[in-house]
């Protein structure tokens, strides 16, 4: 019996005939493009050894240096990229289960909230919290590394903590309504019933999206090379190599590659996680249609 969707039609063998004729194209297309870029670069010398050696080749005299300072730009990205998934995790758990469950005039201020840094590009609220504690004249000094870190931390963590409370409010909207009232009616407070209650099962529900944003956080840690201020992370490590070096293109794919390979692991986690719930949720629920024995009609 063939399955039909609610949405469209199954394609029929002319369609499905033409768009694999068009995906054939598409690859040649860009296989063709992707040579004219090779041979360009090959015409270049892109493809010399003195611009590869410092990278590939251990013999090179500036091969332990360069890793030398591509390590130590890893850190910075990831000193940056763990204080703002910590801190924005904790201000969109705060902002979310504000958002549920206060008032109505009084949720307003946290909806506004919400509403401007997430429609704010993430470089502008950085910019922007640059510029707004320079200017107010807070000092970050006390706190632990240079002033750039906390300009890219704080302003990181405004945007992805508003992005983290809707995931957590979508989350919570997602469980079946009946189970705050039946906390409600064992004698829970709200604030019980959610912390108890909701809150775990939303985080778990939610986990894979969750992971997800972690990767948005970790890639947003390169604009602060782009807005030039001095916080010597993995792109701006990238950067000065290049420039000393004289090879741009491969010092930023390598760069690139490395992002590429830690943003792969963590999509790869969030789809090991999200796998391993639904098994979880599977069994779950096989065994809550089990009958114990000793129990039939």
């Amino acid at each position: 019996m063939s399955q039909t969707s609610v949405l469209y039609d199954a394609p029929g063998p002319r369609a499905v005939r033409r768009a694999r004729i068009g995906t054939a194209l598409a690859i040649l297309a860009f296989l063709g493009l992707a040579v004219l870029v090779v041979l360009r670069l090959a015409d270049r010398g892109q493809f010399d050894a003195e611009l590869w050696n410092p990278w590939i080749n251990p013999s090179d005299d500036t091969f332990s240096q360069v890793w030398e300072l591509v390590g130590k730009g890893l850190a910075a990205t990831l000193i940056a990229a763990s204080l703002a998934i910590v801190l924005s995790l904790v201000v969109g758990v705060l902002l979310g289960v504000a958002r549920m469950m206060l008032g109505r005039g009084l949720r307003v201020p946290v909806v506004a909230w919400i509403e401007l840094f997430r429609g704010l590009p993430v470089v502008v609220t950085i910019v922007f919290v640059w510029r707004a504690m320079v200017e107010i004249g807070i000092d970050v000094g006390p706190l632990p590394g240079e002033p750039a870190l906390w300009y890219l931390v704080i302003g990181l963590t405004l945007y992805n903590s508003v992005i983290i409370a809707e995931i957590l409010r979508a989350g919570v909207g997602s469980l079946p309504s009946g189970q705050r009232e039946a906390a409600l009616a064992v004698g829970l407070t709200n604030g019980q019933a959610m912390r108890s209650i909701l809150l775990p099962q939303a985080f778990r529900v939610m986990l894979p999206a969750l992971i997800s944003q972690l990767v948005v956080v970790l890639k947003d840690t390169s604009l602060v090379a782009v807005i030039g201020l001095g916080y010597l992370e993995l792109l701006r490590r990238g950067n000065q190599i290049s420039q000393n070096l004289d090879n741009p293109i491969q010092s930023l794919l390598i760069v690139g590659t490395i992002f590429i390979l830690i943003n792969y692991g963590l999509s790869k986690l969030a789809e090991y996680v999200e796998r391993r719930m639904g098994r979880a949720s599977v069994s779950s629920a096989g065994a809550d249609d089990q009958v114990p024995a000793g129990q039939g009609a």
